[in-house]
């Protein structure tokens, strides 16, 4: 911020999220400057009551950034439509979340019909011509406005921002053509922060890809670019070292199990501790994922559950998957799993180590999840696998020396592509801090952009004489 000058004078507000602001803004409230308003709570709408055709009906979840999806909205009919005139929407709204994630923020343009809001949604206008919506778009994302939250907000789990509270946020507002060149400065210099978190986010993306294609060559490749090759007979495998065996996953197998369906695991079983049970959001592509543990008692799982047991480097593969979660992943079960259980469609292999490295297996398994899974599942948005069929699946094995050479490889390029992963993460959090400051800094009067003017295009298309 140090290249921004400051305003010459400034003066105390005595409110404790805003602390000072400039002598020639003034502070006021959103009730003296706004209309605010909220589907009531009786008019709330059922899951009868969501159409595929009608007005649009705008939910919280429908906020893709500073504007509406409207693709994915759901639509309402026409006399739920006329119900509430004080939600009918039109382009220039600013809409805002008071349930749950509060404070999300949107503006409503390209609306081409009818739409109105469901609950959960304020949507908010100028009472007069005293403000432009778009300064209120960046104020309410800025530290003055989380502060008032914070202050405010009521709830445990789930937060609520009242309406009468809402309309009572103080804030220091500075006059209308100050507010349009604050959205100017903030429109333009946000959107060149966006754009390198944008770069930073694909080069995390591309890393992941690169990561699991290089996973994927090593474990059904090896590591010698020099060694004979021969076609393993399985599309998905294709070549592979002309010393290595491909049979199928059974026969490395020494027992197998799945979770239990129906009766066997019901709600009322869970406990706080005991024997963790092991679900599909625990089993990622070739590692454990911890997470959010679940648990069943003890007695109970040595009575009817002990055939569903887990131990320590038993391989894990998920029976279900989607396309961001494959069905076939699979990983191996920590040390300090035990005991533990598999819940359904999560399934338990526990290998012969005399023959393979159980780790090097759930590598390869995962990295023809892609190909394989999706070819022997059913469905269509979630692909499901039994056991029986998964014990068919095709592996290709070498000595347990060279699965273990091949693991310390991937061991190491593991390492490589996290640390430059954790730099990006790094790198965008960085740059949303100063996205974040640099919006509080502008609303608040932090820093002085009156004067800012927006640079100039560069004109990189000049024609050209031939």
């Amino acid at each position: 911020m140090d290249k921004y000058q400051a305003y010459p004078q400034y003066v105390t507000s005595g409110v404790e999220w805003i602390a000072s602001f400039p002598r020639e803004w003034h502070l006021t409230r959103v009730k003296f400057e706004s209309y605010v308003k909220a589907r009531v709570g009786w008019h709330g709408l059922k899951s009868d009551d969501f159409t595929d055709e009608g007005p649009y009906l705008v939910t919280g979840s429908d906020f893709k950034g500073p504007v509406i999806d409207w693709k994915e909205c759901y639509h309402c009919d026409i006399e739920r439509y006329d119900q509430d005139p004080y939600i009918q929407l039109k382009d220039g709204d600013l809409l805002i979340t008071k349930d749950g994630t509060i404070g999300k923020v949107a503006l409503v343009n390209n609306l081409d019909g009818k739409a109105t809001l469901n609950s959960g949604v304020f949507v908010v206008r100028p009472l007069a011509n005293n403000y432009t919506s778009r300064f209120y778009f960046w104020l309410l994302q800025s530290s003055v406005f989380t502060g008032f939250v914070d202050h405010n907000k009521t709830g445990s789990t789930i937060v609520h921002l009242y309406q009468d509270t809402f309309v009572n946020f103080r804030y220091a507002m500075p006059s209308l053509p100050e507010q349009q060149k604050i959205a100017d400065f903030l429109d333009h210099e946000t959107a060149k922060i966006d754009t390198l978190i944008d770069k930073q986010q694909q080069l995390i993306t591309l890393l992941k890809e690169k990561r699991q294609a290089v996973i994927s060559h090593a474990v059904t490749k090896g590591l010698n670019p020099n060694a004979p090759m021969r076609d393993s007979g399985v599309e998905w495998l294709g070549e592979v070292p002309a010393h290595w065996s491909v049979l199928s996953l059974g026969k490395v197998t020494l027992s197998k199990c799945d979770g239990p369906f129906g009766s066997g695991l019901k709600s009322d079983h869970y406990t706080e501790s005991g024997v963790r049970v092991i679900r599909l959001q625990n089993i990622k592509m070739g590692k454990y994922f911890d997470g959010e543990g679940a648990f069943i008692n003890e007695e109970y799982y040595k009575n009817n559950l002990r055939n569903h047991d887990v131990e320590a480097g038993d391989v894990l593969i998920a029976g279900l998957g989607d396309p961001r979660n494959p069905v076939g992943r699979a990983c191996i079960a920590p040390d300090d799993i035990t005991p533990a259980m598999v819940k359904a469609d999560c399934f338990r292999f526990r290998l012969d180590e005399k023959k393979v490295v159980p780790d090097f297996i759930a590598q390869q398994l995962s990295a023809s999840s892609f190909h394989d899974a999706g070819k022997l599942s059913n469905g269509s948005t979630r692909a499901r696998i039994p056991l029986s069929l998964m014990t068919t699946r095709k592996i290709a094995v070498c000595s347990k020396k060279e699965q273990l050479q091949i693991l310390e490889h991937i061991k190491q390029l593991a390492s490589q592509f996290d640390r430059l992963e954790e730099e990006a993460g790094l790198a965008i959090g960085l740059m949303q801090e100063r996205r974040a400051a640099l919006i509080s800094s502008a609303v608040t009067g932090k820093i002085d952009v009156r004067n800012w003017v927006a640079p100039k295009a560069s004109n990189n298309n000049k024609e050209v004489a031939v």
